[in-house]
């Protein structure tokens, strides 16, 4: 059976109810229910690359699953917004490679499922079928009310341990988007917009983000105008 079906016997009789369909929420927190602290173990990668899949929002840390919430359809507008408009750039300059979720980094302790990434050129061998065995270049996470502890905490310290060279931090909630470049002594440093509100990317050459953008994404014609991309 495809569903989970209640079925009642008696006197002989069979009687179905409609089966049983889960949302992704409710999805979520039976596989949490399932990986309970007394039966939890600890999995390889691998393990958990076969595990989760490609319909499970879910990343690895040190051995265990950490389960993600959906994301909010602001949060799809500004991962579409940005994916488009880096993803274009990027292939017309020809700097390497964008990247959008469902698909895996791969550090030391952790795998993680950022927003989007960007490998650059010179490091595209990283890029594997499933996952990306290294850091990117730049990564991007889009905070939720439920991921912006560890967006701020535990994925900045390992993004910044691992050496990725940019790392945009957006809030929708709060309207607040921060920018940090990696310094020569291995360190964030948060680096803002200018006085009009446009951000410079280090990694990107030549690439520029006004930050409203975000906030009321316009037309992608007319930002890709604004770039000279047409």
């Amino acid at each position: 059976m495809s569903r989970p079906e209640a079925e009642t016997i008696r006197a002989g009789q069979r009687r179905e109810t409609t089966p049983i369909v889960l949302d992704d929420d409710l999805r979520r927190r039976l596989l949490e229910a399932l990986l309970t602290p007394a039966e939890r173990r600890k999995m390889t990668y691998d393990e958990f690359l076969a595990w989760a899949g490609e319909d499970v929002l879910a990343e690895w840390v040190n051995g265990e699953v950490i389960m993600s919430s959906p994301a909010s359809r602001r949060h799809q507008e500004i991962a579409l917004f940005l994916g488009t408009v880096l993803g274009l750039y990027v292939e017309q300059q020809g700097l390497g490679r964008v990247v959008l979720p469902p698909f895996q980094m791969k550090l030391a302790q952790s795998g993680r499922e950022p927003d989007l990434l960007y490998v650059a050129r010179e490091h595209l061998e990283r890029l594997k079928e499933t996952h990306l065995d290294g850091p990117a270049d730049l990564v991007i996470e889009i905070a939720s009310p439920e991921s912006v502890g560890r967006d701020r905490g535990e994925k900045f310290y390992e993004y910044e341990q691992a050496g990725i060279r940019e790392y945009w931090l957006i809030d929708p909630q709060r309207e607040q988007a921060e920018f940090y470049q990696l310094t020569t002594d291995g360190r964030y440093r948060l680096v803002p917009p200018d006085a009009e509100g446009i951000y410079r990317s280090t990694m990107l050459a030549g690439f520029w983000l006004r930050v409203a953008w975000l906030w009321q994404p316009p037309r992608i014609l007319d930002v890709l105008r604004e770039l000279a991309l047409i």
